[in-house]
């Protein structure tokens, strides 16, 4: 997988500023005041960094962004990038800010003179997330990057706040590696195969092949896969760090491989980015491997639905009847609404073995959110008020946007069937919200649950503020932080 740079914290030293050969950054606040050894690299530049912190140019800029001083005199650097950002900022600031520094590496690296800020960490966070570069099937050499190091007044109690957040930046690349992978790479079977190898971090990974599947009625799943050749499968990740008894937080991801649209095909232009349809199992995988690394003290289980749906003598048909685990009949109006199928079985799996204390589902499920919410938010829809808004304020702190979508009972009636005990799909109007409603009906009224509807910020075709255009890795931090905030104690 694509690791995250190795960031090595050490002590400022002065010294070596004068020969360092690839980029220097420094941290300039709003009010223009430098710090020592911004005032040393600023002598060594014969005033040229103070002239830009002065200027017109430095006053216009954003907490995070910068200026970059090319080939100064008096040093061996390459350039200095001067990045406005005051003592007191909050979280987004700092990761900002640190995304300016690492975008672009060059080959000699790069040397952030961080001195005492109290966000230095964050700011490393940052510059990890957006070095992210997803060069797996180039074949040019790629282009080589330096190491990166922070220099601050105390490289120990820096590192040790970091070293959770290098853990999340893992995890995060995790997710954008699996999301970015063309689907002749990850079928089902790699894809579980992958999942698999994170038993060396600790996880418990269990995959359910097709014959298990059939001997637990997961019909709705099946039903989806039954036209590839590459198997279907659900994969249980179990992390156990939390006290024996608990009972575990339950993250479910639809992981459909390649989705052709099955009959019901897709239009040819724009089907090559069906390649991200696993998005929400990509993003549970993520989670999964975040907490395994940082040793989280919570227990977690992570079930994702692996399939491929494709047209073919054997695939389902528009008009299909298939029985669910719960025993519900489901009508197939429309072979393109499968996700929801996948999610509704591996939902009822994950509350008949492991009795959750509160259930979140993933899913790139509908255009219809992208029309609701363009591609700055995922929708919510949560039959849990307080889950609900812990999992909202989760967001809103590592900058991951989200909007509470409503989820009244009024639009169940769009789904009726005349044949079965409820269709696929209500049709265009509400399209994300009858959608929700379908897997409400596999939720236990008693399980607090949010599904969560990534179809629009799983994958982006520009750059984000902390990611290179592709695969965002959405969710990862917001999970997290949920998990780090409710379960963890």
């Amino acid at each position: 997988m694509t690791a995250p740079a190795a960031i090595q914290f050490r002590e400022t030293d002065l010294d070596a500023l004068a020969a360092f050969a690839g980029r220097i950054a420094v941290l300039v606040p709003e009010a223009g005041t430098l710090s020592q050894p911004v005032r040393r690299l600023n002598r060594l530049m014969r005033g040229a960094l103070a002239r830009c912190v002065e200027s017109p140019a430095f006053a216009k800029l954003k907490p995070g962004e910068s200026c970059d001083l090319a080939y100064p005199a008096g040093l061996a650097t390459e350039a200095v990038r001067v990045v406005k950002l005051d003592r007191k900022v909050g979280r987004a600031e700092a990761r900002a800010a640190g995304a300016t520094i690492g975008r672009g590496r060059p080959e000699g690296g790069i040397l952030v003179l961080a001195a005492n800020h109290p966000q230095a960490a964050e700011i490393s966070f940052g510059l990890a997330l957006r070095d992210y570069d997803f060069t797996d099937h180039k074949t040019a050499e790629a282009r080589p990057r330096g190491p990166v190091t922070m220099m601050v007044t105390d490289p120990e109690v820096v590192a040790a706040r970091a070293a959770p957040l290098a853990a999340l930046a893992e995890g995060v690349f995790f997710t954008r590696d699996l999301v970015n992978e063309p689907s002749n790479v990850l079928t089902t079977d790699d894809f579980a195969a992958r999942l698999a190898a994170m038993q060396e971090l600790g996880l418990e990974v269990e995959i359910l092949e097709e014959d298990d599947l059939a001997k637990l009625g997961m019909g709705a799943l099946l039903g989806v896969g039954q036209g590839s050749e590459s198997p279907s499968k659900v994969v249980v990740m179990q992390w156990n760090g939390g006290e024996k008894d608990a009972a575990p937080l339950a993250l479910v991801g639809k992981g459909v491989v390649f989705d052709t649209g099955g009959i019901s095909i897709k239009p040819a232009g724009g089907m090559e980015d069906m390649t991200m349809d696993m998005g929400g199992a990509g993003t549970v995988a993520g989670v999964m491997r975040a907490l395994a690394l940082r040793k989280a003290k919570a227990n977690v289980v992570g079930l994702v639905g692996l399939v491929e749906n494709m047209p073919s003598g054997k695939a389902q048909r528009p008009g299909d009847v298939v029985r669910s685990m719960k025993g519900d009949t489901i009508e197939v109006i429309n072979t393109d609404a499968e996700g929801r199928l996948v999610l509704a079985d591996v939902l009822w799996y994950a509350q008949e073995r492991f009795q959750p204390a509160g259930i979140v589902d993933l899913a790139t499920l509908t255009g219809a959110i992208i029309i609701a919410l363009g591609h700055d938010n995922t929708g919510v829809f949560s039959n849990d008020d307080g889950f609900c808004d812990a999992f909202l304020k989760a967001a809103k702190a590592e900058g991951e946007g989200a909007w509470r979508m409503p989820l009244d009972d009024s639009y169940d009636k769009l789904l009726k069937s005349r044949i079965a005990d409820i269709k696929n799909t209500g049709g265009r109007p509400a399209g994300s919200i009858t959608a929700a409603k379908f897997l409400q009906r596999f939720v236990k009224p008693e399980v607090p649950w949010i599904h969560l509807d990534i179809a629009g910020t799983a994958l982006l075709k520009s750059d984000s503020a902390l990611a290179p255009k592709g695969a965002t890795g959405w969710g990862v931090m917001a999970l997290d932080r949920l998990v780090r905030d409710r379960y963890e104690g």
